[in-house]
Parts: structure tokens; C-alpha cells; sequence
């Protein structure tokens, strides 16, 4: 079935649907992991957008029920350049057809996903329309020009958690597995949890959450719009603001709260988490030309000079120039220069743009979880 991408400065792509069938608008975005597309797909940070994957040729392992970073998909489009109808994994339990299928997500394949990525690399991202219908491009044009955007939405709303919840109190869902000889997989034992946190929802991913645990957190997640009160009566040795979608100042009842909790708790926060820390600090952010998205974004550690290649998912970016002088930039984005993370000179509350758990993407950040354990360690 034919396939319509249209972008609403006017170029369009036509190619072959899969997937669910419909008419849908968004912000186009591209993603340049090879690997992790389950992972994309369910990333609430994604929610309202459609997501282009550079790599060529995706849906090699399928999708399976292991992968997922949250309950289902958060992506309303999905663009690619080739899908590979025949997957071929042990873990794999259906195709990525099948899966977006069962999710009711339009996508299309058969697009030059390269010229798209070049053509957003130099126009900047943009809002979209994907159909299946028998929609003119003069037509769908005209829909992407009219639909909805991400600046000034609160997509947070969204995504959060409704209430209140402990993650992970059996151990089941945060155990680590690794391959052995005989039986092919082996449960690794969890540490036991050294102190409690109190982690904001804002879109959190699942393996966020496995990875606190894994340093020995014992996590209650909140809902994003819990007040500073609600938080401090969980009586927690620490706060953690975690990634999520949409505009960072749409959030105003997080930027108080956050404020409000400045200077009693120790604070860690990732990706969104990063930018309503800023606001907070009474900073402010940009929208960026074409975002951060993938899992090769090399970052600088201003302080050692050493750089770790990143896992990125975000489409703003704090103002250095709008920061406090109490507040140091600590890490950049040696593509762009942008902020990528910075911390409070008198304060324990640091902050990293980028993704420390990954998935998909390298670890080579992973090590900021137990600077979080340090740091409320030396706080108690």
C-alpha cells in the first residue's frame, strides 16, 4: 500500500506502508542509532513525534517483550528506509510489522532516509503528516502546516505515572541476566538497597529504573506534578528527575518543585530532568536546529578533559549564557558546543543532558548512577 510523508515546508517522500494504516501529524525527528529501535519506539521522551531511523535496514531481531522501556510506544510515526520482513532472533517473539500492527503506529518504508536526514540537518526538524489515504502531497502539506508542534505542549502530562509506586520490590524486573555455558542464561544477585529515592516521572525509562536498583536504590516513583511536600514526606535520602518529551518550559509546576526542593535533598537529573533543573536554577532553554538523537554524540568532561561517546534524545538545550553564577557547566556536546551537563557550586544537585543507562547505546556514562550514590553518601 502507498505511503506519503510530507513535511510542511513542502518536500515529500512517497513509499510503501507498514505497520497500521491512517493519517497522522507530528514533529519529525531523526534517530542515528543502528541498533535499539524497540527502544525508540517505546521511549516516552519520543511522544508526539515521528521518528526516522538513518540506518538502512531495520527490524533484523524483531521485537520481543523484554525490550520495551515502557509499557508500549510513544511514537506516532515511523520512517525508515528498508524493513526486513524475515527476522532472525531467539528472542525475537514478532515481526516489527506485527508489533506496530498490534499498537495501531503508521509507518512506511521505501524512503531515502538519507536525503530526509539531510534535508532536516539543513532546514532544521519540522512538523510532518504520514498517510496511507489517498491524500494529494499539496494536501498533506497542508495538514503538517496546520498540525501540532512541541513548542509550548506539556507532553509530560501525558506520559507520567498516575500514582504513586514502588519499583520493583521482588527484584523481578531489575535482575541482571548474562550468558553462561550451560543454561544459557544466568540471574545475577541484586545488591541490597542502600538508600531510598524519590524518582519524578516525567516520561521515565524502564531501564533507568533497573539500573537504580542495580546500584542499590530503593525507588518510589512519582507523578510529575507532585509538590515539593509530597516528596519530602516520603522522607527520601535523594531526588531524581528523569528524562521525558515535549518543551521543558510547558512545565511549570516541575520547575517550582524542583526549586523548592533545592538545598534539602541531594538531586541527579537526566535528559528533561537536566533542562526543568535549569529552569529551576532560573535559567532557561532552546529549541535546536535538528536535536540530538542516537547513540554516538561525543561529550567533553570539562573538569578531567576526558570524552565519552552518548546515548541522546532531545530536541532542547539549556542556555549556558541564561545560568547563575552559582551554577557550573561541567560537560559540552563537541559537535554543537551545547550544555550537556553542569552541577551547583555550593549545592548537591548535579545534571547530565544525555542518556547514563543507554538502551539502545554505549555505557561509557554509566559510572554517573554511582557518582549519585557518592553524592548522597556524603550528605546524609
Amino acid at each position: 500500500m502507498r505511503a506519503l510523508l510530507a513535511l510542511e515546508d513542502g518536500r515529500f517522500f512517497e513509499g510503501e506502508s507498514f505497520g497500521a494504516t491512517g493519517t497522522l501529524v507530528g514533529e519529525i525527528c531523526f534517530n542515528t542509532a543502528m541498533t535499539g529501535y524497540q527502544e525508540v519506539l517505546t521511549d516516552p521522551s519520543y511522544r508526539g513525534q515521528i521518528v526516522a531511523m538513518t540506518y538502512p535496514l531495520i527490524g533484523n531481531y524483531g521485537t520481543n517483550s523484554l525490550d520495551q522501556e515502557s509499557r508500549s510506544p510513544h511514537v506516532r510515526g515511523f520512517v525508515i528506509e528498508e524493513l526486513t520482513e524475515i527476522p532472525s532472533s531467539w528472542r525475537s517473539e514478532m515481526s516489527l510489522d506485527e508489533y506496530l500492527q498490534k499498537w495501531q503506529i503508521p509507518a512506511v518504508q521505501g524512503i531515502d532516509t538519507r536525503a530526509l536526514t539531510r534535508h532536516l540537518r539543513t532546514r532544521g526538524a519540522m512538523k510532518a503528516c504520514l498517510t496511507t489515504e489517498a491524500i494529494s502531497p499539496e494536501e498533506a502539506t497542508r495538514r503538517a502546516i496546520e498540525g501540532e508542534g512541541v513548542i509550548g505542549i506539556d507532553y509530560v502530562r501525558e506520559v507520567s505515572t498516575p500514582k504513586i509506586y514502588q519499583w520493583d520490590p521482588n527484584d523481578k524486573l531489575s535482575t541482571p541476566w548474562s550468558i553462561t555455558v550451560e543454561n544459557g542464561g544466568a540471574k545475577r544477585a541484586l545488591p541490597p538497597t542502600r538508600f531510598r529515592i524519590v524518582a519524578y516521572d516525567y516520561g521515565i525509562k524502564e531501564n533507568i529504573l533497573r539500573l537504580l536498583r542495580q546500584k542499590g536504590f530503593d525507588v518510589t516513583v512519582v507523578p510529575a506534578s507532585t509538590t515539593a511536600d509530597e516528596v519530602l514526606a516520603l522522607n527520601p535520602d535523594g531526588i531524581f528527575l528523569s528524562n521525558g518529551p515535549g518543551d521543558p518550559a510547558a512545565l511549570p509546576y516541575a520547575h517550582q518543585a524542583v526549586r523548592d526542593l533545592m538545598g534539602k535533598r541531594p538531586i541527579f537529573g537526566v535528559c528533561l530532568g537536566h533542562q526543568v533543573l535549569g529552569f529551576a536554577f532560573g535559567g532557561s532553554t532552546f529549541k535546536l536546529k535538528f536535536g540530538h538523537r542516537g547513540a554516538n554524540q561525543p561529550v567533553k568532561d570539562l573538569r578531567s578533559g576526558k570524552v565519552a561517546i552518548t546515548a541522546q534524545n532531545h530536541g532542547f538545550a539549556v542556555d549556558p549564557d541564561s545560568l547563575p553564577s552559582n551554577v557550573e557547566v561541567t560537560h559540552v556536546n563537541l559537535n554543537d558546543g551545547t550544555v550537556e551537563g553542569m552541577r551547583h557550586k555550593e549545592l548537591p544537585i548535579f545534571s547530565v543532558q544525555y542518556h547514563p543507562e543507554a538502551a539502545p547505546g554505549p555505557h561509557d556514562a554509566a559510572y554517573f548512577f554511582s557518582q549519585f550514590t557518592d553524592l548522597i553518601e556524603g550528605n546524609l
